[in-house]
């Protein structure tokens, strides 16, 4: 089973990062701008990604000037030199979509990190400027009774972190 998961964990990487190439560089692009003025990058996860937030802040390599889109519960004060990152499993995340078109109707810049899913009704893409999908859509590994198992959220979520802040700092080598 190990081997499955792996085989399919990788396979989902690679996907994610030969499709989602533009959408690192511009999220990437965006973020990097706070970062070289006066702003700080606030990022909100949403449940289990609130591990991103920490990693972001508490991990081995904080990401400098980053900092949590809400303190005790409330929104932090934001400027126009902020930008903003929120991470959520699916992109038809209620929650997120509300956040993201009330941070966008305030002329907030928003990069977002979600699976993007099939769905009619309004997604987490429409509200952002920069969307990186994660591809997760469903477990990975198929058991015997034809269900699935093995919904890795986070870590296609922190791979697509990752591959933000690889890009941030080339971007901000140039400079």
């Amino acid at each position: 089973m190990l081997k499955i998961f792996t085989t399919q964990l990788t396979g989902l990487f690679k996907k994610m990062s030969e499709q989602e190439e533009f959408a690192f560089e511009d999220g990437a692009r965006l973020l990097a701008q706070a970062s070289l003025g006066e702003g700080k990058i606030l990022i909100h996860g949403f449940n289990e990604m609130e591990a991103i937030v920490f990693e972001a802040l508490h991990g081995a390599e904080p990401l400098p000037k980053a900092d949590r889109l809400f303190v005790n519960g409330q929104l932090t004060e934001i400027d126009e030199t902020d930008r903003i990152l929120l991470i959520t499993r699916f992109s038809s995340d209620e929650e997120a979509i509300a956040l993201a078109k009330q941070l966008r109707e305030q002329g907030h810049w928003i990069v977002a990190i979600s699976a993007v899913t099939e769905t009619s009704s309004p997604s987490l893409v429409d509200y952002v400027d920069v969307h990186i999908d994660t591809k997760l859509t469903k477990p990975l590994i198929p058991d015997e009774d034809g269900s699935r198992f093995g919904f890795p959220s986070v870590m296609t979520a922190l791979f697509a972190y990752h591959g933000l802040v690889l890009t941030i700092k080339e971007i901000l080598s140039e400079y």
